[in-house]
């Protein structure tokens, strides 16, 4: 696999798993994918968190058994709240947490999309110092977001189907005193940060936004630097 990544079993799924340079143990990051999948994209996000001293998993949520029917289940558990693959996403946290080139005390979660509705979902049910959600969606419970890590989030402003979600997630981390950084981008619609959605999406507000993009991600960076690498090492 190409820069450093290397096919891996994690709980019951496939996935990439990479170190970065330098002494062990390392703090960690689990990479969450779209509805497209473990695509060249996700690998390339892995990468850049790899790049920034981060050991990175990402598992492939479709890899439980025959494809079409692992998207249809996967996203339909989204729209339910995500609980199921949240368990899933917590095998694959104990598979890296019990690295010992890991340290399993600074993990941090990511999502896109899909991935981050999900990485919310774990990051309620499971260990993480930080969760960094990404145009995903936000469970409507009042109290759905009870023992969420610290959570930095971007979501695009023409990206009218999640932009409630934006300010739900706002407004219950507020209520919560959760540590939080909420970015609503004007210019930008849905999956601003990916860049390998099919061109034909464009017209419907799924696109790549340079400056958005390149803002979420200094965000995104600095907040996992206090909240993750910055976290106690064990």
């Amino acid at each position: 696999m190409d820069e450093g990544l290397a096919e891996v079993r994690a709980g019951r799924v496939r996935a990439l798993f990479g170190l970065p340079e330098g002494s062990p143990p390392f703090p960690a990051v689990i990479v969450l994918h779209e509805a497209w999948g473990l695509n060249a994209d996700i690998q390339a996000i892995s990468i850049r968190f790899r790049a920034a001293g981060y050991a990175v998993l990402v598992p492939d949520l479709y890899s439980l058994g025959f494809k079409p029917l692992c998207i249809a289940s996967t996203i339909i558990d989204m729209v339910r709240g995500g609980r199921a693959t949240a368990e899933l996403i917590g095998e694959t946290r104990t598979w890296l947490a019990d690295r010992p080139e890991v340290d399993g005390g600074r993990l941090g979660i990511v999502g896109f999309c899909m991935g981050g509705g999900f990485a919310l979902a774990a990051g309620v049910r499971h260990d993480f110092q930080a969760a960094s959600v990404n145009y995903g969606r936000v469970p409507a419970g009042e109290r759905a977001l009870e023992g969420i890590c610290p959570v930095v989030a971007s979501y695009g402003a023409k990206d009218r189907m999640l932009l409630p979600h934006a300010r739900r997630l706002e407004e219950r981390l507020a209520a919560l005193g959760v540590p939080h950084d909420v970015k609503v981008y004007p210019g930008a619609g849905h999956s601003f940060m990916n860049k390998s959605a099919p061109a034909w999406l464009a017209r419907f507000g799924l696109s790549y936004h340079e400056e958005a993009a390149a803002d979420a991600w200094e965000r995104l960076m600095r907040f996992f630097e206090e909240h993750v690498k910055g976290a106690p090492a064990t």
